[in-house]
Order: structure tokens, then C-alpha cells, then sequence
């Protein structure tokens, strides 16, 4: 196994037969110096909670680009957000964080969810036929930050632009020249653009997000405007293309296991669990990235100082020690935790809005057109990332 296996073709269509080479291959296997790969459940689950394995953001980017790497303007702006700092300045940001995103802003954006899959359904029902990747899919989550943050939904198309730019710089796999400078341009568009917004909230503070980050407070720490910025850039990148790749792949695993698919059109009660052993089964987020920050030892092997781990999120949750045929679609499954929303200190922050977004999505969607069909299962283009996984779009009819 090497790290450019995860750039292929034949990898990005279908990534799950190269984790079953990757897990008969060993519980930690070589991808590049300095460099181990695991795709198994129990290793990938102790990394994710060992407080020992961290995030050495820069080393990584070393790693994948060599020594000017981390001088690069996306990873700067990356380099401080929550998703790579280590204690204590991520229990800092977390906690003050949390104090702004918390349950009663969440039950909030129910509503707006139900009303906006509602909107965007409305909007090309009487069509007869319509991409749902470009139509509903890229839209639903962008707006619902953009009502979340109290920006103009008008603005929902440029900042999802950026924000897709941004994306591919998380792939393990290394851009190239030209993705790298689409990448550092879109960084720049999402901080001008937040700074300004920042700015003007200050003048006039609301019940936006964007307006308690500016006002939480715990035990006299508060945030500074860089850390807002980037970190509100976070929110938008990581809630924004893996929320609707995942509905995409969602819509293609249940229209290719028909018998699920009509079991949920019989029991709408069953969305919940449908959403996420579709999270296991094909989730968006396939990789994430840790650093041992000291000598360990994982399973009888000693992982050095500084080594860089690249945890197979999609790999683990295919894992067949963990999930009784884990390459088959089971909507009533509960056999066990699903890695795809990471786990330990990094657990992701929104996961609970995403889960809420991903079933008003995928209920409303089946209520509303029951008898959807996608007309190009046999013919999906799959974004060419490593990463975040979806396709470029998905032909329904009703």
C-alpha cells in the first residue's frame, strides 16, 4: 500500500476492495516514510480516543507536499481551526464553541431543514426529472448554514464554490499545482468574506452563530476574530459537501438494495437508523489523520514519535470483525458504532446537525416523490478525491 493507491480511478469509483487489501495487509501498514495506514475497527477506534495520538498538522502536510507545504495559504488558514489543534487550545475553542452551537440552536434548524427540503422539491416536482446532486443535494446543507450563520442565501452559491476548493486540500492523496491554487484562492474568497461579516455583526450583534461566537465567554476566555473566521470557515467546508455527498451516496446505496428501500418507504420511522448505516456503508468522509505525539505502543506495535496515522474511517466501518456482513446495506442494523463522524476529542462538533439535515432531507425526499428512481446508477461519475466522497450527479425521475 501507498498513498497515491488512494488517488485511482478504480479507487475513487469504488474505494471498498482496496480497504479489504489494506486490513489482509496488517493492522498498521507502511504507506510512505514516516507513514502508517490501518483500516481495521479496533486500531482505528483506540487511535481516535488515545490522547498519546494528536494532530501534527504540519508535519502531515510535510509529509504529503514536502518542506514549503505548510507555507501554503490554505494550509495557514487550516493550520488554526479546531479540527487540528491539540490540547489545550482545542479544549479552549471546543469548549467555548460548544457554549455557542448548542441543543436549543440545533432544534431551531429543524424547521428550517423540513421548509427548505420542502422549497427545493417544489421547485422541480413539476418537472418530471432533475439532477438531485445539483438541485437539492448541494443545496440543502449550504442554506441551512447560511440561516445558521445569518448570511444572504443569495450568497449560498459563491461561498459553496470556495468552499469545494477548500475541500480537496483535506484529501490524504496531494493535489496537484493547479488544485492547490484553486484551493489557497478559495480560502482567501471564504476569509474576506467572513471578516467583512464579522465586522458588521460587531455593530450589531444578533442570534446568529456568528453573533454568540462573538459574545461566549467561559471563565474570562473569549475568541479573537482570526479564530472565529477560520473556524466559521470550518463549519461551513466540513457541513456543507459532506452533508450533501452523503445524501447523494445514501440514494445510491438504497436504490441498490431495493428490498431496504421499500422497507423504509413501508416505515418512515426507521429514517434515523436508515441514515446511519448509510453513514457506515458508503460515508463521505473516508479519512482522517492522526500524529503520534509520543512513543506508543497499538497492538504489539511501537508507533514512534511523530509518525503520521492515516485512519481509514470507511475501511473501519466495512471492518468484517466489528459488522456481520458489513458489505451489505441493513437499515435495522445495530451491531455496532459507526467511526464516521471520528470519535475522541475530535468527535465532530455538528454531527448532530448533520444527522437532522440528512433526515429531513432523505424523509421529505421519499414522502414527497415516492416513486423516485435514479436513472444513472449505472453511469456515476465519482468526484476524483480520496477523501470526501460523492458523485457529480445523480438523474431522478418520478
Amino acid at each position: 500500500m501507498k498513498l497515491a493507491d488512494l488517488s485511482s480511478a478504480s479507487f475513487f469509483e469504488n474505494p471498498y476492495p482496496l480497504y479489504d487489501t489494506l486490513r489482509a495487509e496488517g493492522k498498521l501498514v507502511p504507506v510512505g516514510p514516516n507513514a502508517l495506514m490501518s483500516g481495521h475497527y479496533d486500531i482505528v477506534d483506540k487511535l481516535l480516543h488515545d490522547r498519546r495520538m494528536g494532530k501534527n498538522f504540519v508535519e502531515g502536510i510535510r509529509v504529503r507536499y514536502g518542506d514549503e507545504g505548510p507555507q501554503e495559504p490554505v494550509f495557514q488558514g487550516m493550520s488554526r481551526m479546531m479540527l487540528v489543534l491539540n490540547p489545550p487550545m482545542h479544549t479552549r475553542l471546543h469548549a467555548l464553541t460548544m457554549k455557542a452551537f448548542n441543543a436549543r440552536q440545533l432544534e431551531m434548524m429543524r424547521d428550517v431543514a423540513y421548509g427548505t427540503a420542502n422549497r427545493l422539491i417544489d421547485a422541480f416536482r413539476s418537472r418530471e426529472t432533475a439532477d438531485l446532486v445539483s438541485a437539492y443535494a448541494l443545496q440543502i446543507p449550504v442554506e441551512i448554514i447560511c440561516r445558521l450563520l445569518n448570511v444572504p442565501v443569495e450568497h449560498a452559491g459563491k461561498l459553496a464554490e470556495a468552499a469545494a476548493g477548500v475541500v480537496a486540500a483535506l484529501d490524504a492523496a496531494p493535489m496537484n499545482a493547479s488544485a492547490l491554487a484553486k484551493a489557497n484562492a478559495a480560502i482567501a474568497t471564504l476569509q474576506q468574506y467572513f471578516t467583512g461579516v464579522i465586522e458588521k455583526r460587531r455593530e450589531r450583534l444578533g442570534d446568529d452563530l456568528i453573533s454568540r461566537l462573538l459574545s461566549v465567554e467561559e471563565n474570562g476566555e473569549t475568541l479573537t476574530d482570526e479564530e472565529i473566521v477560520q473556524n466559521v470557515i470550518l463549519l461551513f467546508i466540513a457541513g456543507h459537501e459532506t452533508t450533501s455527498n452523503m445524501l447523494g451516496n445514501a440514494l445510491i446505496a438504497l436504490h441498490r438494495h431495493p428490498e431496504q428501500l421499500q422497507m423504509l418507504k413501508s416505515d418512515p420511522s426507521k429514517i434515523p437508523n436508515a441514515v446511519l448505516e448509510c453513514l457506515r456503508y458508503d460515508g463521505s468522509v473516508q479519512m482522517t489523520i492522526r500524529s503520534a505525539l509520543d512513543d506508543i505502543e497499538i497492538d504489539g506495535s511501537v508507533v514512534p514519535r511523530g509518525t503520521t496515522v492515516f485512519c481509514a474511517l470507511g475501511a473501519a466501518n466495512r471492518d468484517p470483525s466489528k459488522f456481520r456482513q458489513p458489505d451489505r446495506l441493513d437499515i435495522d442494523r445495530g451491531d455496532g458504532r459507526l467511526l464516521t463522524f471520528g470519535a475522541g476529542i475530535h468527535h465532530c462538533v455538528g454531527y448532530r446537525l448533520a444527522l437532522l439535515e440528512l433526515e429531513a432531507a432523505l424523509g421529505t425526499l421519499l414522502e414527497r416523490l415516492p416513486n423516485l428512481k435514479l436513472t444513472n446508477l449505472d453511469d456515476l461519475h465519482w468526484h476524483p478525491r480520496g477523501n470526501l466522497r460523492g458523485v457529480e450527479s445523480l438523474i431522478a425521475t418520478w
